[in-house]
């Protein structure tokens, strides 16, 4: 995977007595999890699943008809984006500036920012990438008059005259942003059209708030949200306000991506339109919260062999000092706890070269900055000191950010290559 970077023991996890290594060289060192090669805790990339995954899901929006712009925030790696864009994705999506710029360094030509713009600097630094890379099209999200009154001032005070390409946001009420009313959506639009700095692309939402993991509920909530979307999107073409070629219409977290597909395919419109669809976890998807979202996905959909679980954090037993508590070597500083906190998967008795599953009864019960709870019944063996312990996750997004960099291993546990975040 490219672009290449070097790794040395500034980077956590990374063995301290080992030399310096590029990460498309690190398979040469024959390092292995399971060998104790690398210091622990020491957060895994599955390649089997990863490459899967970023198969399936391009496939699902292939088979519907539908473009796919993966979200970037999560994984904020340019090797995983490079592997997402040669996989067939039309583009990326993010939520800054910033990462915009990340992305455009792994080959991003199309982007969707699924965020407002709002700082001068952030429309000076968005300026700058398209002024210096030739056919980069990128489009944020608007969702107010004094948004758009913003872009204009910047343009007036900078003497610019670039033209921004916008989304008109639709959002939820008591939710985060987006014009919660079809009427001032509208509104907006037609003074999108009166604007000298922006021109509109298209209409944009995110369903993943209304998800409580229930179709019951989940159903006819996101349906109602669609409903409200090809409203605005029909009274802005009613009045042409959308673009002549191929608008927009954009929706998609990793929750509930499949009851939107309908909005992406068919929303009446007087003229073609592109569905884009922004799922983001999906890429190592995860043990917990989104497993049991897909779960449901696939029984609405009557789907099989979909996403799998790529992404793991391996610690060490480091002490027992008690019956029934083991403490390992990992923490709230290297791995997701802001959703509910991680699974046991596997584990692999201290000397063993391969790793089993972990008894269902042990469970995380805490974490500390360095530590992790593991509680087991202690009138049944336990694991021991030297024990290795593969931690499942519940939210990938808050799991990469914590690592500069995650080695990749094939299904024995060997490193095959590495990946880098920039978050």
């Amino acid at each position: 995977m490219h672009p290449d970077f070097l790794i040395d023991g500034t980077y956590k996890s990374f063995p301290p007595a080992a030399q310096p290594v590029r990460a498309s060289r690190i398979a040469e060192r024959g390092w292995n999890v399971l060998a104790d090669d690398l210091p622990y805790p020491l957060a895994v990339i599955r390649r089997s699943a990863l490459e899967h995954n970023v198969s399936w899901m391009q496939d699902y929006a292939r088979r519907r008809g539908i473009a796919f712009a993966p979200h970037g925030k999560t994984t904020m790696s340019p090797q995983l984006f490079e592997l997402q864009l040669q996989g067939g994705a039309w583009g990326l999506t993010f939520a800054t500036v910033y990462q915009l710029a990340v992305g455009v360094e792994a080959g991003a030509r199309r982007a969707i920012i699924a965020n407002q713009v709002v700082a001068s600097a952030d429309l000076d630094g968005l300026d700058d990438l398209l002024a210096r890379h030739d056919g980069l099209r990128v489009w944020f999200l608007l969702d107010s008059l004094a948004q758009l009154r913003g872009i204009e001032d910047w343009a007036r005070v900078r003497g610019n005259r670039r033209v921004f390409d916008v989304l008109l946001e639709v959002g939820i009420p008591g939710q985060r942003t987006g014009l919660r009313d079809a009427g001032d959506a509208l509104a907006l639009a037609q003074a999108v059209q009166a604007s000298p700095s922006v021109r509109l692309g298209g209409i944009e939402c995110y369903e993943g708030g209304l998800a409580q993991c229930d179709s019951a509920h989940d159903a006819p909530a996101v349906t109602g949200l669609v409903h409200r979307v090809v409203e605005i999107a029909r009274a802005c073409d009613a009045q042409g306000l959308l673009p002549a070629q191929e608008p927009i219409l954009s929706a998609g977290g990793s929750a509930l991506f499949d009851l939107v597909v309908p909005l992406l395919q068919s929303a009446g419109l007087s003229r073609p339109f592109l569905g884009v669809l922004r799922s983001g976890c999906y890429v190592t998807h995860d043990h917990g919260h989104y497993r049991r979202l897909l779960s449901l996905v696939e029984q609405r959909g009557g789907l099989q062999d979909s996403l799998q679980a790529a992404l793991e954090v391996w610690a060490m037993v480091q002490s027992v000092p008690e019956p029934g508590l083991a403490l390992l070597t990992c923490g709230r500083r290297d791995i997701s706890h802001d959703l509910e906190l991680p699974s046991v998967e596997r584990w692999a008795p201290r000397g063993a070269v391969s790793a089993q599953a972990a008894p269902a009864s042990w469970k995380i019960g805490a974490l500390n900055d360095q530590h992790a709870y593991l509680r087991f019944d202690a009138a049944q063996a336990g694991p021991a000191v030297g024990d290795r312990v593969a931690l499942g996750i519940s939210h990938p997004c808050t799991t990469f950010d914590k690592w500069r960099w995650l080695p990749v291993v094939d299904d024995a546990w060997t490193l095959t290559g590495a990946v880098e975040t920039r978050f």
